[in-house]
């Protein structure tokens, strides 16, 4: 018998939806080593000038006019009135998916972002093609745009998401409840002592460490300065991402008798989310997950209207974070949990009841038709 072939498709490089294919192609290559994948950027493979227009229009948006973005997403006129636009695009990409069908000639397809997704499910209703489906969600709640008759498999996070896409008519069969995929690391044990050690921390201190998400958005110079202010002792780790400039600042601007490691873009947030005793963050669905399946209580900062807003009122719902919304209000909660071991214990085990730390491995066991 011939090998597996599955096509992962994502949108923008730097990006949660990314992650998510790599960590289900990781998983899927630990339970098939013989298996074929292919994992692409689907928006760049169709139309690679127009992902550039629209991933810089996207930022600029959510930067200067978050309330712009907080009306366009999933609000049911903007999905109804753009819907002969979204067809006619998916159209226009058509010639392109059928070389890269013909090309790979896939098994299986897993999309984790809905435009891709959309792209391959107008393809099996155009044409016919008889190639399972699966839309992975990579956020605590679904919009309009994933709901499509021809996804064969939904894999959601929550109960919620569940809910709401039956609500939506989605067959009930279709849809699994198995956790936004994340790394496989994430399930592995880790030297804390080691960790720390390594970056020169004490284990016998608070550690909270802030993540603005890859691109490093997020109010986080503000909150370097205001921690000044704090006398509960702490050492902090920032993650800036790809932002050089925010990681040039930060190296030249520690907070008076804190100790602070300021990291660019890596490959260990397993590690440092081990050793953490509190996550200051953006409540994207990839690191919130994550969080969870480090039983990491979080802070949400300058959450992006749309998706994260939804994902900050699940994760409020479950109690396994808190809403600062304003840097003085942050260092108000900093001091109340660090100083609240009991509210900080129960946060941790309310993270660790919802997370799924071997989700990629439970989707890829779908995919390969075991029982999940």
């Amino acid at each position: 018998m011939s090998a597996k072939r599955v096509l992962l498709m994502y949108i923008s490089e730097v990006s949660g939806h990314h992650s998510a294919t790599l960590s289900i192609e990781k998983a899927l290559k630990i339970l098939r080593p013989e298996i074929i994948t292919r994992n692409i950027n689907g928006f760049n493979y169709t139309n690679p000038i127009l992902e550039k227009i629209i991933n810089r229009a996207y930022l600029s948006v959510i930067k200067r006019r978050p309330e712009v973005w907080e009306y366009l997403y999933d609000n049911p006129k903007i999905v109804k009135s753009t819907r002969y636009v979204k067809e006619a695009i998916h159209r226009s990409n058509h010639k392109k998916l059928q070389l890269l069908l013909d090309e790979f000639s896939p098994d299986f397809i897993i999309c984790t972002q809905a435009f891709p997704c959309g792209m391959v499910a107008d393809f099996k209703k155009t044409f016919g093609l008889n190639v399972p489906l699966m839309g992975v969600l990579t956020d605590y709640a679904p919009h309009a745009y994933w709901l499509y008759d021809e996804i064969d498999y939904f894999v959601v996070p929550n109960q919620d998401s569940r809910q709401r896409l039956i609500r939506e008519g989605i067959i009930e069969d279709r849809i699994k409840i198995l956790g936004i995929p994340i790394d496989q690391q994430f399930s592995q044990p880790v030297n804390k002592e080691e960790v720390a050690s390594g970056l020169g921390l004490n284990l016998s201190k608070p550690i909270i460490l802030i993540m603005g998400g890859g691109q490093g958005i997020g109010p986080i110079k503000k909150v370097i300065k205001s921690f000044n202010k704090i006398k509960t002792d702490f050492q902090v780790i920032v993650v800036a991402g790809t932002n050089k400039r925010l990681l040039n600042w930060l190296e030249r601007h520690n907070p008076k008798e804190k100790t602070l490691v300021a990291l660019g873009y890596v490959n260990n947030i397993d590690e440092l989310m081990s050793i953490a005793t509190l996550l200051i963050t953006k409540p994207g669905g990839i690191t919130s997950a994550e969080a969870l399946s480090k039983g990491l209580p979080m802070i949400i900062m300058n959450p992006i209207p749309g998706q994260e807003a939804n994902n900050t009122a699940y994760l409020l719902r479950q109690e396994v974070a808190v809403k600062a919304d304003s840097v003085e209000q942050l260092d108000k909660k900093i001091n109340e949990l660090l100083n609240n071991k009991e509210a900080l214990e129960n946060m941790r085990r309310c993270a660790r009841s919802i997370g799924f730390s071997e989700s990629s491995l439970n989707i890829a066991r779908l995919v390969l038709g075991e029982n999940v």
